[in-house]
């Protein structure tokens, strides 16, 4: 009996919660969709999340792939719960993406009312709260705009593409009738907050350096390779990841610091050939070379997640305010500006393209033209 009427009341509060939600003129006006990969919250999570990443053309084509994928995945599950375990368990992506969430519609509350109010949702692309779940919140909550914003800095097929493939399939499969209308944050790895967050980051970090090797530790910049047949056919990933580099070591000259740097890349698996010089290789040999600091600068990630808790060892208690400064402003001059769609964003790669991929392209430019608004992004 107890349960049944739990059961009832429960029922009942998501009624009134539901009705309140279409009646109150306080539902969010915008909603602002932080897409990312996500990562397992528990080790019972692990096997799903590297089954979804190794079966996704959209990040690597293996020969019979839908063997294949799952036979790779296999082999790393027990290596990866143990990366994970040393890191507390699961991974905090979907806490560090939920405050940053918190604080930039916070923000945005503010220095754009005429929006207001905003609401963050978290899309992941391989685990939960996933894009189906974020699309079905916001139908429920009412939103009348969504922007898609991705949060990988630089733009690739393999990330974002792969979300905004999922994003297109979910949305024709949940929302038939095109009620939300969509735009597309797509990259934003040389925005001008973005560049002095990270700048203000590193110069930090090389002025608690021992005086006798403050201006000669090599800084590396570390990304998230892929694999070169994806760089082969035109994604501009490693194009961008290195524009990024180039602004904020140009900021960081501005400020009078003159250390060396490299790019380099992580997180290669499986049996194609990836990126390279791997970071892992790259530490190695400058410590043979008698180098006795480093700094460690994870550029194309804006949360701590496995591959920068276990690879590179860097934790933080707290969200950097000046990224969530970025965060809100890279939104508000979305909207201010119309919601534009990038013409980046429209234009395919030059090699081979999916028809999903196409697609899903050709829906975004419909979009574009339901805003009348396309345009130019960072």
């Amino acid at each position: 009996m107890q349960c049944v009427l739990r059961k009832a009341r429960d029922e009942k509060a998501r009624a009134l919660r539901l009705l309140s939600t279409s009646a109150n003129s306080k539902h969010p006006k915008v909603g602002v969709l932080l897409m990312n990969m996500g990562g397992p919250r528990t080790q019972d999570d692990v096997k799903q999340f590297l089954d979804g990443i190794f079966l996704d053309r959209d990040i690597m084509t293996l020969p019979a792939q839908n063997l294949l994928g799952p036979f790779i995945a296999k082999r790393r599950v027990e290596k990866v719960k143990d990366q994970y375990r040393q890191i507390g368990g699961g991974s905090p992506i979907e806490k560090w993406t939920r405050l940053q969430g918190e604080g930039m519609v916070r923000s945005l509350d503010q220095i754009c009312p005429k929006t207001a109010p905003h609401q963050y949702y978290v899309g992941f692309r391989y685990t939960a709260p996933d894009t189906q779940e974020a699309l079905e919140e916001m139908i429920r909550d009412g939103v009348e705009h969504v922007i898609a914003f991705t949060q990988y800095q630089q733009f690739s097929g393999s990330t974002t593409g792969s979300n905004l493939n999922e994003l297109y399939r979910k949305q024709k499969e949940l929302d038939p009738e095109s009620r939300l209308q969509w735009s597309f944050i797509d990259r934003w790895g040389t925005h001008p907050k973005l560049v002095s967050a990270f700048a203000d980051r590193v110069e930090a970090k090389v002025k608690e350096l021992a005086e006798d090797v403050r201006d000669t530790a090599p800084i590396l910049f570390s990304a998230h390779s892929l694999p070169l047949n994806v760089i082969d056919r035109g994604d501009p990933y490693v194009a961008e990841v290195g524009g990024t580099v180039a602004y904020v070591v140009d900021e960081l000259r501005r400020r009078g610091i003159k250390n060396p740097y490299r790019l380099v890349w992580q997180s290669a698996v499986g049996p194609l050939r990836w990126m390279g010089p791997q970071t892992e290789s790259v530490i190695e040999q400058y410590g043979k070379m008698g180098y006795k600091s480093l700094v460690m600068v994870p550029i194309a990630f804006t949360s701590d997640h496995i591959e920068t808790l276990f690879e590179l060892d860097i934790e933080h208690s707290t969200t950097y305010p000046p990224f969530i400064d970025a965060l809100a402003t890279i939104v508000k001059e979305h909207i201010d500006a119309g919601f534009p769609t990038s013409n980046q964003l429209l234009l395919p790669d030059p090699g081979f393209e999916s028809e999903q991929t196409k697609t899903t392209r050709e829906w975004i430019a419909a979009q574009a033209k339901r805003l009348g608004k396309p345009g130019n992004s960072w």
